[in-house]
């Protein structure tokens, strides 16, 4: 591959990060986000640096110990098949193609193909049942889908014209995707692909509506993803580990953008049940030097013994939710080393961070990272404030922000306005500029690393036919930070008790995929406004009282046996 302007560019941004990955002040002063114009990151980026490149790329250990280790050059030719191959099979620029895959090596291999067919990739993880399958291939107009041979029949009710590609043996009406890899390993673009061309759409939850369509361009987030890159502290050489599940935005921030960007290699470690001590064995075995995990994660491994892994990671990061201190004690105790926190959203890459060699404040996401002017808005008076919304400065526009949200043009124009791009987030900013996380400005919660949006469960719950009126909150555990809780109004004639509520569960986990499991309830009528709104701050409230103690099962509270 030859290099491009636009390689120039993204190389002299990054290296500038990397050689200045301890000197935030010098960094955050001094960087700037490349300018570009035609510029594929898959092909102008990690084709360049994978020619006659036989370092490790990727590296998938399985739970019953096989393993699999790809080099640069081999990903290189082996997503040039996969181009080739869908390129034959109709996919073409611009085309929609909605991904359900695992953790193996087809789904990185997808995602490079896609990119350098000037595609679109709509992330879909393998955890979603058919109603929310079929949507994301109407919504976000799709023409193709790749997804697991498993999970083919999620997609039995869309369209006879999507082009159904099926990773496993394929079920009747699929091509099957391991014909990819007799196909030529040389590839020739059909055109040229501009930075800002539309690469990924995501979905993601709201409050009060459908998933939201989050746009992101071939800048936005391959590029975008330095500021997680410079974060996380990652270096040419690094095997790099993060917990996240495909499908999520987070997956593409760690296991794919901000690793290959400093030329990194992808670690992952499959497992249908998470184990601990396991983990450890293999982050030892493997030489980990980069670890990224959600807080849910971090409290499985402290129940375990940390000192078992010898040599531990030079860097540890957590996102999804802010860590408690006993946490990021307890890992520096044992491992000598600090977790350090990051904030981000599907919407963005990493916004705001504990960054390497940087005092790090417990309980503190950090200072902006370079490349992003952040102000904290007071809701009331639209002015600066120590404390209120995490706003990002559109002027100039950070190039790890979307596009907006697709098809919606008053939505964006909302999270656009005055200047500012709105997170829907609070902070408060101390006297040095470090930012504490406070809470949603809306009712979206995370329970695990998972986000939770009230409305999409309340609207499963309405539909039993017990459930007159319901409102989800977040109920404290001890475990997964938070479990969604519905408080439940019934229908006349239905009786307050366990078997009710053990009809009502079974309903919502037939109707709901697995990480929005409504885990508690309780009946209850629902605190209102004036104007006849529900008061979930009221409820969330309640539920800090009543599980104060981790082991707490208040009166009247009923919780899923299934």
């Amino acid at each position: 591959m030859t290099a491009t302007d636009g390689t120039a560019a993204f190389r002299e941004a990054r290296d500038f990060l990397l050689e200045h990955r301890e000197d935030y002040a010098e960094a955050y002063a001094q960087f700037g986000w490349p300018q570009l114009g035609a510029f594929n990151w898959a092909l102008d980026w990690f084709d360049v640096n994978a020619e006659g490149n036989d370092s490790p790329a990727l590296w998938i250990v399985e739970e019953d110990g096989s393993e699999q280790r790809f080099s640069f050059a081999e990903m290189a030719a082996r997503s040039n098949q996969v181009a080739n191959w869908l390129r034959a099979r109709g996919v073409a620029r611009g085309d929609r193609i909605v991904m359900m895959l695992g953790n193996q090596v087809e789904l990185w291999d997808t995602i490079l193909a896609v990119m350098k067919l000037g595609a679109v990739i709509i992330p879909a993880t393998p955890l979603l049942g058919a109603v929310d399958a079929r949507d994301r291939v109407t919504r976000g107009g799709a023409q193709h889908v790749i997804a697991l041979a498993s999970a083919a029949e999620r997609f039995a009710d869309v369209g006879a014209e999507v082009t159904r590609i099926a990773v496993g043996p394929p079920p009747d009406g699929w091509h099957s995707f391991s014909d990819a890899y007799a196909d030529s390993t040389e590839f020739t673009p059909d055109g040229v692909t501009q930075a800002d061309d539309t690469l990924l759409l995501y979905f993601t939850s709201g409050t009060t509506a459908r998933p939201k369509l989050v746009e992101h361009t071939h800048a936005s987030y391959p590029v975008g993803h330095l500021s997680t890159m410079y974060w996380i502290g990652l270096r040419p050489g690094d095997v790099h580990l993060n917990i996240s599940s495909p499908g999520w935005a987070k997956h593409a921030w760690s296991n794919v953008f901000a690793p290959w960007n400093a030329q990194a290699c992808v670690f992952i470690h499959n497992y249908t049940r998470f184990d601990a001590p396991r983990l450890l064995r293999e982050m030892q075995r493997c030489g980990i030097t980069s670890f990224c995990a959600p807080p849910t994660v971090w409290r499985m491994l402290i129940q375990s013994d940390l000192t078992a892994l010898k040599n531990p990671p030079r860097l540890v990061v957590g996102a999804g939710e802010p860590l408690n201190p006993e946490v990021i004690e307890q890992v520096q105790k044992a491992w000598g080393v600090t977790i350090r926190d990051g904030f981000g959203q599907t919407e963005t890459t990493v916004q705001i961070a504990n960054t390497p060699g940087q005092k790090v404040r417990p309980g503190s996401m950090g200072r902006p990272v370079p490349g992003y002017q952040v102000a904290l808005i007071d809701p009331l008076t639209g002015e600066q404030a120590d404390e209120g919304e995490i706003c990002l400065q559109l002027d100039p526009r950070p190039l790890g922000l979307m596009v907006g949200y697709h098809g919606d043009a008053d939505l964006t124009a909302e999270a656009m306005a005055n200047g500012y791009y709105h997170t829907g987030d609070i902070g408060f900013r101390d006297t040095e500029g470090y930012i504490t996380y406070v809470g949603r400005t809306d009712d979206v919660f995370k329970a695990s690393d998972y986000r939770i949006s009230p409305f999409e469960l309340e609207s499963v719950l309405i539909e039993h036919e017990a459930v007159v009126e319901a409102a989800i909150v977040p109920s404290p555990d001890a475990l997964r930070l938070n479990v969604p809780k519905a408080y439940v109004v019934l229908a006349e004639g239905w009786p307050a008790n366990d078997e009710t509520a053990q009809s009502i569960f079974a309903h919502c986990r037939a109707h709901l995929s697995p990480y929005q499991r409504v885990r508690r309830m309780e009946f209850s009528d629902l605190p209102k406004t004036i104007s006849g709104k529900i008061r979930r701050v009221q409820l969330r409230e309640a539920e800090r009282t009543k599980h104060q103690s981790a082991d707490a099962t208040p009166d009247g509270e009923y919780l899923d046996r299934g």
